[in-house]
C-alpha cells in the first residue's frame, strides 16, 4: 500500500470498537490527529484512553473499525506503523539494571538505527532531557521524574514522527509534572514531532492544540481548549450579598442563581454581562469573584459529573490487565 505524504493527518481512527467480555471499552471511536499538533485525550480512569493507545500501538486488536498511523493500518501493516511511533506507557518500562546510555542504545539497536546515527541521536536526546551528566548511571539511581524523561528520550531514538504518551505524569509531583511538559514542548519545537497524550489532569491539556474528551469509551467532543470552554462551559459570578434584600434582588434579576452557603452563584453570558452586573449591583456585594469556564465545567456539562482521579475499580483493572493473543511487538 502506498502512503501519501500529503495526508495532513498522522493518526486516523474510524469507528473503532473494542470489547473485553461484557465491558465495552471503546464504542465506535473516531478521531484525527494533525501532523505537528499536540493532541490530548482527556478522560477519567476507565474511560478507554489506555485501550485506545494499545490499539494504536498494535498491542490489542480492535473488534471493528480501523486505525492508521501515517497511512499505515495498524493491524494490517503493524511493522510500518510501529516505525512511525515512539511510546511512553503508563507503567515504567526501563531496565533499571542498565545504565541510561545502555537503555537508549538497546532501543536503537532493536529498531535497527545505524551505530553512528544512534550514538549522535542518543547524545542529542540526553541533552534535550537534561540527562547528559547521568548517561553512565544505572537507571535505578534516577528519580521518577528523571526516569520519565529518559523514557521520552528512548521513544525518540528511532526518529519517530509521532510521540504517544499514556498518562506520562501519573505518580509525579506537580513541580515535576510541569517540568516534564516543558521538556515535551522543547522536544516538539526542536524535533518537529506530533504529540498524542492521554491524561486525566485538566491543567495539562490547557496548552494543547486540541482536546478529545473521552468517557465510557465514547468521544464526547473535540476541539481547542478555548473552543470547548466557549461551547460547553459557562461563566459565573460568585457574590456575597450585603443583606437579605440584596440577595433577593439578585435572585429576582437573574435566572439560574444558585445558593452556596451565604454566597450566590450567578450565571452570566460573557465579560460584558459581568461588567454590567457589577456596575448595577456591585455596591450591594460584600465580595465577588468571577469564575470563568474550565475544562472541568465542560466535562461536567457533557456528563453531569466531574473528572475524577480515583482508585482503579474492577472495570479499570479489567481494561489494564495484560491480554494474550495479540501480535508481539518487534
Amino acid at each position: 500500500m502506498a502512503v501519501s505524504s500529503e495526508n495532513p493527518n498522522i493518526v486516523e481512527v474510524e469507528q473503532l470498537s473494542k470489547r473485553y467480555g461484557r465491558v465495552l471499552a471503546l464504542d465506535e471511536v473516531s478521531l484525527e490527529v494533525d501532523r505537528g499538533e499536540t493532541y490530548a485525550i482527556l478522560g477519567p480512569n476507565g474511560s478507554g484512553k489506555t485501550t485506545l493507545i494499545h490499539v494504536l500501538c498494535t498491542i490489542h486488536r480492535a473488534d471493528s473499525g480501523t486505525a492508521r498511523i501515517s497511512g499505515y493500518e495498524v493491524h494490517r501493516q503493524p511493522r510500518q506503523a510501529r516505525k512511525q511511533i515512539g511510546v511512553v506507557f503508563q507503567e515504567p518500562s526501563l531496565d533499571t539494571r542498565l545504565t541510561v546510555q545502555e537503555n537508549l542504545d538497546f532501543h536503537g539497536r532493536i529498531y535497527g538505527v545505524p551505530g553512528r546515527v544512534r550514538r549522535a541521536r542518543i547524545a542529542e536526546l540526553l541533552e534535550l532531557v537534561e540527562l547528559g551528566a547521568w548517561r553512565d548511571h544505572l537507571v535505578r539511581a534516577l528519580s521518577k521524574g528523571m526516569q520519565r524523561r529518559l523514557e521520552i528520550a528512548r521513544a525518540l531514538v528511532h526518529d519517530a514522527s509521532l510521540l504517544i504518551l499514556d498518562e506520562p505524569t501519573v505518580g509525579l509531583d506537580a513541580q515535576t509534572r510541569a517540568r516534564m511538559w516543558e521538556h515535551l514542548r522543547e522536544l516538539k519545537r526542536l524535533r518537529e514531532i506530533t504529540v498524542l497524550v492521554t491524561t486525566h489532569y485538566i491543567e495539562e491539556v490547557e496548552g494543547c492544540d486540541r482536546v478529545c474528551i473521552l468517557d465510557h469509551g465514547k468521544v464526547l467532543t473535540v476541539g481547542a481548549p478555548a473552543e470547548l470552554k466557549a461551547r460547553h462551559g459557562r461563566m459565573t459570578v460568585r457574590v456575597l450579598p450585603r443583606d437579605e434584600d440584596a440577595a433577593a434582588l439578585v435572585k429576582s434579576a437573574y435566572e439560574g442563581v444558585e445558593q452556596v452557603g451565604e454566597d450566590l452563584v450567578v450565571p452570566v453570558a460573557d465579560e460584558a454581562a459581568t461588567e454590567k452586573m457589577l456596575a448595577e449591583h456591585g455596591a450591594r456585594f460584600r465580595a465577588f469573584a468571577v469564575q470563568r469556564p474550565s475544562l472541568e465545567d465542560v466535562f461536567l456539562d457533557l456528563t453531569g459529573r466531574g473528572l475524577r482521579d480515583q482508585e482503579a475499580g474492577s472495570r479499570d483493572r479489567l481494561l489494564a490487565a495484560p491480554r494474550s493473543g495479540g501480535e508481539p511487538i518487534r
